[in-house]
């Protein structure tokens, strides 16, 4: 059996084995220009888009980590190149149809987000089946503007801006309202709803994320390409008003109850979800003014990270997480021991506060 990944190493250590369970031997790679990512995702054909949304953002950590540290006995941008190389793959299977044969509804070759990305959920149909998230989409935009950010490669934040252009009047309802709302999943064509509820925390993730794309495309002399749809998310949010409470631990915000979580006996939790909480912590003691309370969450960070270490097995075989969660539970392991490229400023200056408005 293979040992743990566990506590007493290095975080960058745990950080490196776990995407290489997921990512296969990065030191290994010949040519990284070449490689192509091993079908473990969890997704159909080999991919999810939440999982290797983290993958990328991942990859960007180790390409400024390893460098940080002068533990980057290579000396070449591999981490970075195989960012690119796994947005590439994501692209080519989850910008298709199930078959592969060709682009989603409405996109082309020159544009391949232009008709989203399906999920990549193993089932064809049904209530959990193949279909397009907002959520999972404005996570798969983040990546595209942190791999725009770390490379210096506008073309991402492009990508990024074409598939917010695409999918945003899909997901809403009575857009042009005073009051719109919001679809929770639609078909994996975007033809038609699938789950046609609003999901509570979506319109402020097309909030923050288009404004971030858009201030980045103004920084590099695009314009301001998302403000109509920046401003349909401002008026739900508006209609759902301030209150947005939620006992999810991937939520996590002021308002959620942790220490009565966390009470729970680990084999009724659910380890990927608590590692967005470890993530929301260590994000928000960057830049939160209240430092003693930043202090305070930061234990909870610590001991969440703790209680699973003993999980996070190389071969695979943690019997508290179901097979089909273990590669989203692992990279977002990963994220969890160092977020960074997932922090603001991480990958140098952001987009000035002028844009941002």
């Amino acid at each position: 059996m293979a040992l743990p990944i566990c506590s007493p190493s290095p975080r960058l250590d745990r950080f490196g084995q776990a995407m290489e369970s997921l990512y296969g031997s990065f030191s290994s790679i010949d040519d990284p220009t070449e490689w192509t990512p091993p079908p473990r995702s969890g997704g159909h054909r080999g991919r999810y888009l939440w999982t290797d949304a983290f993958g990328v953002v991942n990859f960007l950590t180790m390409h400024s980590e390893y460098r940080r540290t002068g533990n980057d006995t290579i000396g070449d941008d591999r981490y970075l190149i195989l960012a690119a190389r796994l947005i590439e793959t994501v692209h080519d299977v989850l910008g298709k149809t199930r078959d592969g044969r060709s682009r989603l509804r409405g996109a082309t070759d020159t544009n391949p987000l232009s008709g989203g990305l399906r999920i990549g959920k193993t089932d064809a149909h049904g209530p959990d089946g193949d279909g397009q998230y907002h959520h999972y989409l404005t996570v798969w935009m983040f990546a595209l503007n942190r791999m725009a950010k770390a490379s210096g490669d506008v073309k991402y934040n492009r990508q990024a801006a074409e598939l917010a252009k695409a999918i945003h009047p899909r997901f809403f309802v009575d857009r042009a309202a005073a009051r719109p709302r919001m679809i929770w999943k639609m078909s994996m064509d975007l033809s038609e709803p699938m789950v046609k509820s609003e999901g509570n925390l979506d319109p402020i993730d097309g909030f923050v994320i288009f404004r971030l794309l858009q201030a980045t495309a103004m920084e590099a002399g695009d314009g301001a390409v998302l403000t109509e749809e920046i401003e349909d998310y401002r008026r739900t949010m508006e209609r759902k008003g301030e209150h947005f409470v939620s006992s999810d631990p991937l939520d996590l915000d002021n308002l959620f109850e942790i220490n009565q979580y966390l009470e729970r006996n680990i084999r009724f939790r659910l380890a990927f979800r608590e590692f967005g909480t470890c993530m929301g912590i260590q994000c928000q003691s960057e830049v939160n003014a209240e430092k003693e309370r930043s202090v305070d969450l930061k234990c909870y960070s610590d001991a969440i990270i703790a209680a699973w270490d003993p999980y996070m097995q190389l071969s695979i075989s943690d019997d508290l997480t179901p097979v089909d969660l273990r590669p989203i539970t692992r990279v977002m392991y990963a994220s969890a021991l160092i977020p960074g490229a997932f922090q603001a400023g991480f990958l140098g200056q952001e987009p000035t506060p002028t844009l941002w408005k």
